[in-house]
């Protein structure tokens, strides 16, 4: 028996079953194929890819110590990974292969073509899980997928008690062979890829997002020590750091959410609350949440509207807005230190992505797939499935959306979660001297004086027009 594990937004060795069961088995090497034509073609973001090319070659270094060699080989596009893969795998006469199943839909057609084409190699093909928090997707009780919060959290909460949440250790060290060591001269082109890679510009702000996994635990750790506990007042406040800001480690699997789980079940033991009621805990279940509505419902891998009678919006083209928007000189400034937070870090806190897709979509009436894809191309976290359910809460096209009728005010949100404005300063040092009432909305002298732009909609008349649209194509599919 000989194992390959095929590796791809799971780059950890703890908690990572198809290594650990992998090893268990037998003899075992890992892969990964970089495919940064298909990557570019999903709008990740350089930032994203940066941070994953340095991820795996630290996991490369890991798993050289335990003498699991790490093949890495190159291809432009997903539908080529069935030639390279087949081809390899007899090359290397393995004959079993172990994978965690992927969600997009483009990501299941590739599995699939590969899949068939080993098994009908004799291969054996050992599929885990298709979220590493949960084996199985979640149905209703009438056998149907979740479309509401809500319910889905409860059962998923009922399941997770339910399940062997263990962390899975990583595996062991392989018995010493210098004809199975890790090494690049293993394939063809390894040793070139690994050069290439190495000598990419990384475009990620390395003083922010720590690539080692000693200093990434450090983090953890301190965030559920000294961070959890206020995290449900302060998770709004932009200006503190009141959130974990781990998500670009889950979105490559860096860190697996079982090692969440576990290190907030321990947190909450020692202050004597119940897990179940944790804040985070339900924004690992949002991320859940969005996996399984993309799972059950490919269109929205096509980027189509999870609410079919939203296609019927006529949103507005003018470009010139848009762009505004992209580079931060919307004239509000909180939505302008959020866009601008994005460029300089490669991330925006929550608060302030919804804040910003509102504004977007229902302030500038702009297609809401447009900032889809901006957030995908700028964010080092970029995660397709919880991006698309994000921006479509905020379109009010999507599953479990919030109401078309509500609309956030920019001014109102500034005012209320960076009350002193201590956010925008950082982002706008332009407006640093104004006083912390009017760096929410400059007069008309101040943003002469700083040079900072007008604002390019009117709130009132733009809340307007959005509530009237969405209620006409509400109106024509009642048949009134």
């Amino acid at each position: 028996m000989k194992n390959l594990i095929w590796l791809r937004n799971d780059l950890r060795l703890e908690d990572n079953p198809i290594i650990t069961h992998a090893c268990q088995q037998g003899p075992s090497e890992a892969l990964f194929i970089v495919c940064q034509a298909q990557w570019r073609q999903h709008d990740e973001s350089a930032a994203k890819i940066g941070l994953k090319l340095d991820a795996l070659l630290a996991l490369a270094n890991d798993l050289n110590a335990l003498n699991i060699p790490l093949h890495i080989i190159e291809c432009d596009f997903f539908h080529q990974c069935d030639n390279v893969l087949t081809r390899f795998c007899q090359q290397h006469q393995f004959t079993d292969i172990w994978l965690h199943r992927e969600i997009p839909l483009h990501e299941q057609q590739r599995d699939q073509k590969v899949l068939e084409s080993l098994t009908d190699l004799g291969i054996r093909t050992h599929v885990y899980g298709w979220d590493l928090f949960l084996p199985m997707p979640i149905y209703n009780q009438q056998g149907l997928p979740f479309r509401v919060f809500t319910p889905f959290y409860k059962k998923w909460l009922q399941q997770l008690q339910g399940q062997d949440n263990r962390v899975i250790p990583a595996p062991q060290k392989q018995p010493h062979n210098d004809a199975n060591r890790y090494s690049v001269a293993l394939t063809e082109q390894t040793s070139d890829i690994v050069n290439k890679i190495t000598s990419l510009k990384k475009e990620y702000r390395q003083d922010l997002w720590a690539l080692s996994y000693t200093e990434l635990d450090q983090k953890i750790i301190q965030f559920c020590h000294a961070k959890m506990a206020a995290y449900p007042s302060q998770r709004d406040i932009p200006a503190v750091a009141g959130t974990s800001t781990l998500s670009p480690y889950l979105a490559l699997g860096m860190i697996g959410p079982r090692y969440l789980l576990n290190l907030i079940q321990l947190e909450c033991a020692d202050q004597g609350q119940d897990w179940r009621e944790n804040d985070w805990l339900r924004e690992l279940a949002w991320r859940d949440f969005y996996k399984q509505l993309m799972w059950h419902f490919p269109a929205l891998s096509r980027h189509q509207a999870f609410k079919d009678n939203t296609e019927q919006i006529k949103w507005n083209e003018d470009e010139e807005v848009f762009q505004a928007w992209c580079d931060g000189k919307t004239g509000f400034p909180i939505v302008d230190a959020a866009m601008r937070q994005l460029k300089q870090t490669g991330w925006m806190h929550n608060r302030l992505r919804m804040i910003s897709a509102s504004f977007l979509t229902k302030l500038l009436f702009i297609d809401w797939r447009k900032g889809e894809r901006f957030f995908m191309q700028n964010l080092i976290d970029g995660d397709f499935a919880a991006n698309n359910g994000g921006w479509q809460w905020s379109a009010s096209t999507g599953c479990d959306a919030v109401p078309y009728f509500r609309v956030f005010n920019p001014l109102r949100q500034s005012e209320k979660f960076d009350p002193e404005g201590q956010f925008i300063r950082r982002f706008l040092p332009e407006l640093a001297i104004l006083d912390n009432k009017s760096i929410h909305n400059p007069t008309e002298e101040q943003r002469q004086l700083t040079n900072y732009p007008r604002t390019i909609v009117d709130y009132k008349q733009a809340r307007t027009h959005a509530i009237s649209a969405f209620e006409k194509i509400t109106k024509q599919n009642e048949g009134l």
